[in-house]
């Protein structure tokens, strides 16, 4: 599955503007560790932006999240490895590739920083530095649902919290513009 045809499922599956939001957050920032790590960039793109493919349906129900969106991806061809990425999510599977680590790291970063855009005086990204988001990273009532440990997984990939804060926070200044921040 290309780009293209993932952003037109995406858009067919999913109608709350903030979580197509979120993906798009998470598709940035995994494009961006993909680059760093010299992964697969349109692999790991892809999984970020479909990850949440289910999610406005199984929100009440956590053990099937990411399921119904694996079954969906396995009928449109999508690479096993996605598919997987997308399972290890959710805490469906046990996270064992690069990829699946760094998407369990990075779903809930995405919430940590846009909270602390909104907290930042100009409610702008271009504002936040790195510094400021682990400022915030430390106090856990801010953005409590930002799940810290999932988020320090990010040494599973060689990466320490502030540079891989620092990546993901440069990758989410760049598409700004669409995540209207």
């Amino acid at each position: 599955m290309d780009r293209e045809s993932a952003w037109q499922l995406v858009n067919s599956s999913v109608k709350n503007q903030n979580l197509l939001k979120h993906m798009l957050a998470t598709e940035a920032c995994l494009r961006a560790l993909a680059r760093r790590l010299n992964q697969d960039e349109e692999k790991w793109g892809l999984a970020g932006l479909v990850h949440d493919l289910d999610y406005e349906f199984t929100k009440d129900d956590p053990t099937s999240h990411a399921l119904i969106a694996a079954q969906t991806l396995s009928n449109h061809n999508v690479d096993p490895e996605v598919i997987q990425a997308v399972k290890a999510h959710s805490g469906n599977v046990p996270a064992e590739s690069l990829l699946d680590k760094a998407i369990v790291a990075t779903d809930p970063v995405t919430g940590l920083i846009v909270a602390a855009a909104l907290m930042h005086p100009t409610k702008k990204l271009v504002n936040v530095d790195t510094d400021f988001i682990l400022r915030r990273f430390k106090d856990r009532r801010f953005a409590a649902g930002a799940n810290r440990e999932q988020i320090q997984r990010c040494s599973e990939l060689g990466l320490s919290l502030e540079e891989f804060l620092a990546i993901c926070l440069k990758a989410m200044q760049c598409i700004a513009g669409q995540l209207g921040l």
